[in-house]
């Protein structure tokens, strides 16, 4: 069993007291982004059941069944004997279902000891929830009462549920053994065996009310229960047809932090697969819940290439299927460009609310299929570079060698699309992204005052990706003797020495890489965590190394659970901005695995601090969270609107295992190595179930720090 966790009293949970009924915000207060952090997930992508944790499903925030990218059910709550269940606790069971423990009060014997205990237990499988409920009695006499649920169907847009907004719930347009609820492609289906089962409306809103009328023996247990199948036939993604083949690694460590970290992320890494409709065979990992459970370029990339280690089989679907959706025209409404990789894939548009707090901003819509991003092509060259390092065969290479053409001719030739050198972007469609880095909000790319930089803008990693993508793209297509690559090693050769002059700024402090330049080619100077990403693409020289490696893990970057995504010197800094000052569990990761490439003893600091937050987080790290100090507060402080699980953060557990290691893999060489952080922090470590080349790999690291690597 998992941790049981303590639920106040009444069970109430979120923001319930500025919503009507309907869950939409009360008259006079503005649309709110729902919070997530004190709610229960239930998970198995492409759905998704939150709700509070006395397991209750209320009108309000994102609380709901949600299957691809609809809300479902708005509503589903438990009475028993005419009460809520008065909640105790709950505990996972799987990322797949969650039991919620209660007691029913107003049953059973007199007295001050609870007699009846109510367990729900949800399970969601892909277009499949099932809600069990068990009465279990130790009363003296037969207990008999009612059993209800009360469930709303509203089928809202997702974009509408993240941007605080609810539709209205609708009567079942079909009512048989099964109530059936249809709109277009959608539909909602309703069985619950021995049920009485009817429509009421709870103000004007038609609620559905299953109910069973039960009698449960002394000593006894009875069970109910519902099932509620989604499905939407036009939707883009839908769970794979095969179960993952990437390993799961096994871990006896003397920091007994690292085993449950790892195990509770690959556990929720295999709920994130997806893949699209037309291709059920090729897996994907979804970028993360409740939000972004599709095909994201840039989160699907980075998670398949930190996942490396496990096996070479998701990071060869994963470039397969951006491959299949690589840019082929131009087209300036979907910032599709010929080579370029996409940043997002939906069934319809999607809808983005304006961010208040950014002069200028305003609402945006996303095409269905949208390449607005700067990152995904480098990126993608990086993943089949590493990827066959790691064993990716000659067999699975070779037929995306042409997209890794189309990709590094895409840098020279769009992404570089003033001829200077350096990528950059800028939305020229008005509905698209501002900012297309990873720091993608629109506030993100800020001076050290909290100014903003106008575009088009090209970020310090970005050139960083970039330089790496180009010259190890080069040795990749040469190895396979494909020529033509001189023009990319050129075009890299220049880059590195423009950045060297126009990046480099200084503080009181020193020297650092300013975070971008703006549009009229000035440093936007403030230090960020986006310096971190530049450690390993040699685009530093040996200076510029120390340089970056130092600021990182100084105190104003480092927070003691991972490194700011802005320095706290600066006036810009908020410890809750969401690209600005928190702390992001893959941008650590990132920054620990380039100072490990670079064998920086700065390894050391950064892992401890990513450690700490991963097991402060249960091993389910979320999107971010605050930047505040680890000495002014013990445990992390949440972001309350954080994704969990995010993909790239779960990711994280594995950057963090071999970054410690200092894993240097080079499969085709027939070269595997490792060499641990010193001083080495976890004590004797034995790591088992990592494959290179399809073979198993293991690594065993003693009170010293001396390893010893098996491998075939």
């Amino acid at each position: 069993m998992g941790q049981v966790h303590a639920v106040d009293g009444d069970g109430t949970t979120g923001d319930r007291t500025t919503a009507t009924s309907t869950g939409s915000p009360a008259t006079g207060t503005a649309l709110r982004q729902p919070w997530l952090h004190d709610l229960v997930l239930v998970l198995a992508a492409p759905t998704q059941a939150w709700s509070g944790a006395d397991g209750q499903v209320r009108r309000g925030g994102v609380q709901g069944v949600l299957h691809a990218d609809r809300r479902m059910l708005a509503r589903c709550v438990l009475t028993v004997g005419g009460e809520e269940p008065a909640p105790v606790g709950h505990h996972g069971d799987g990322g797949d279902a969650h039991v919620f423990l209660g007691v029913a009060r107003g049953l059973g014997d007199p007295g001050p000891d609870p007699t009846v205990r109510v367990e729900r237990r949800r399970e969601v499988e892909p277009g499949l929830l099932r809600e069990q409920v068990a009465l279990v009695s130790t009363a003296t006499s037969a207990v008999e009462c009612d059993v209800e649920l009360r469930v709303a169907v509203d089928l809202t847009p997702l974009d509408d549920v993240k941007a605080g907004r609810s539709g209205t719930a609708t009567p079942p347009t079909e009512v048989g053994p099964e109530l059936v609820w249809r709109d277009g492609a959608v539909r909602v289906g309703l069985r619950a065996h021995g049920a009485e089962a009817r429509v009421e409306h709870d103000g004007p809103e038609p609620v559905v009310v299953v109910r069973w009328r039960v009698q449960v023996a002394p000593g006894g247990t009875v069970a109910r229960e519902l099932l509620v199948s989604l499905a939407d036939d036009h939707a883009v993604v839908v769970s794979p047809a095969r179960p993952a083949t990437w390993a799961a690694p096994e871990l006896r460590s003397a920091d007994r932090r690292l085993a449950p970290v790892v195990e509770q992320a690959v556990a929720d890494l295999r709920l994130l697969r997806l893949a699209t409709a037309d291709a059920r065979d090729e897996e994907f990992l979804a970028a993360g819940a409740p939000w972004f459970l599709t095909l994201f370029g840039r989160d699907s990339l980075w998670a398949a290439r930190m996942l490396l280690p496990l096996g070479t089989e998701l990071a060869a679907s994963t470039l397969r299927v951006l491959a299949r959706r690589q840019g082929r025209g131009v087209d300036p409404d979907t910032a599709e460009e010929p080579g370029k990789i996409l940043h997002e894939v939906r069934g319809q548009a999607f809808h983005l609310a304006a961010e208040a707090h950014v002069v200028g901003s305003a609402d945006r819509s996303l095409p269905p299929v949208y390449y607005g991003t700067i990152d995904a092509t480098p990126l993608w060259a990086l993943t089949l570079h590493d990827a066959h390092r790691w064993g990716l065969g000659d067999d699975e290479v070779a037929p995306l060698l042409p997209a890794l053409e189309g990709a590094l001719t895409w840098l020279v030739e769009h992404g570089d699309a003033d001829g200077d050198h350096l990528l950059e972007y800028v939305d020229t469609s008005g509905h698209g992204l501002s900012n297309q880095g990873w720091k993608d909000s629109g506030d993100a790319v800020r001076r050290v005052d909290g100014s903003l930089a106008h575009p088009p803008v090209a970020l310090c990693e970005v050139q960083g990706y970039a330089y790496a993508a180009a010259l190890r793209g080069a040795d990749l297509l040469e190895r396979f003797g494909r020529g033509g690559t001189d023009r990319y090693r050129e075009w890299a050769g220049r880059l590195r020495a423009e950045f060297a002059r126009r990046f480099w700024v200084e503080d009181a402090v020193g020297p650092f890489p300013a975070i971008a330049l703006d549009g009229d080619k000035r440093p936007v100077v403030s230090l960020t965590s986006n310096v971190g990403h530049l450690l390993g693409t040699g685009l530093l020289d040996a200076d510029g190394v120390d340089a970056v490696a130092r600021r990182l893990v100084a105190p104003d970057m480092l927070s003691g659970f991972g490194i700011r995504t802005m320095s706290s010197a600066a006036a810009g800094y908020s410890p809750t901005g969401y690209h600005v000052g928190s702390v992001w569990p893959h941008d650590t990761a990132i920054c620990l695995a380039g100072l490990a490439a670079e064998g920086r003893a700065e390894v050391a600091p950064v892992a401890e601090a990513l450690l700490a937050s991963l097991h402060a987080f249960d091993g389910r790290p979320p999107e971010l969270f605050a930047g505040d100090a680890r000495s002014a507060h013990p445990v992390p402080v949440p972001y309350p609107a954080a994704c969990r699980p995010q993909a790239w953060s779960a990711a994280a557990a594995v950057t963090l295992l071999s970054s410690v290691l200092g894993l240097s893999v080079d499969v085709p060489a027939g070269h595997v190595s490792a060499s641990p952080v010193a001083p080495w922090p976890l004590g004797a470590t034995v790591v088992e179930g990592l494959r290179a080349g399809g073979d198993p790999l293991a690594v065993a690291v003693d009170d010293a720090g001396a390893a010893e690597v098996t491998w075939r």
